[in-house]
């Protein structure tokens, strides 16, 4: 997709601000036609500007209150049957493939720590799989956000 212009980065803050906006809604906050709306809203979905509308749940309130980051290592020629593996763990909610010596980070959760070790144990059990080493989510300090993205995102003017 080309550069985002300021119509674009108008809709998505408005996106960020209200997220269940209906299109109606985003068409008359910004001052626009229901037609342009969802003209750039097709737009930005098929760019995979806009990843998902599946809306975000706790873990914790599914059950699952302990979340950490496991760091794995493997061996580099099982990468994609270890990813495709991993996608198979529920508990499994996000992976990263990372360069340095860690290969993948995921982000997992679950319902108590003996779990977790269950989890581990799993992730150690994947063939190609070297070495984990996990780290308990204390917190969330600073939640996922794009926001301040957009304001650097946006031409001079």
């Amino acid at each position: 997709m080309s550069r985002l212009d300021a119509v674009d980065l108008d809709l998505l803050r408005a996106l960020a601000d209200d997220p269940r906006a209906t299109v109606v809604a985003l068409a008359d906050r910004l001052g626009l036609s229901r037609n342009t709306v969802q003209a750039r809203m097709t737009r930005l979905e098929r760019a995979e500007v806009v990843l998902s509308f599946e809306r975000s749940l706790s873990p914790a309130a599914l059950g699952f209150p302990i979340e950490a980051f496991i760091h794995i290592t493997v061996r580099q020629a099982a990468l994609p049957r270890i990813v495709s593996d991993l996608e198979r763990i529920p508990e499994v909610l996000q992976a990263h493939g990372m360069s340095g010596q860690i290969d993948l980070v995921a982000r997992v959760a679950c319902r108590d720590t003996r779990h977790l070790f269950d989890v581990d144990a799993r992730i150690l059990a994947v063939e190609g799989v070297e070495r984990t080493e996990t780290s308990l989510v204390m917190g969330e300090v600073i939640p996922y956000r794009v926001v301040p993205l957009m304001e650097l995102a946006r031409p001079e003017r």
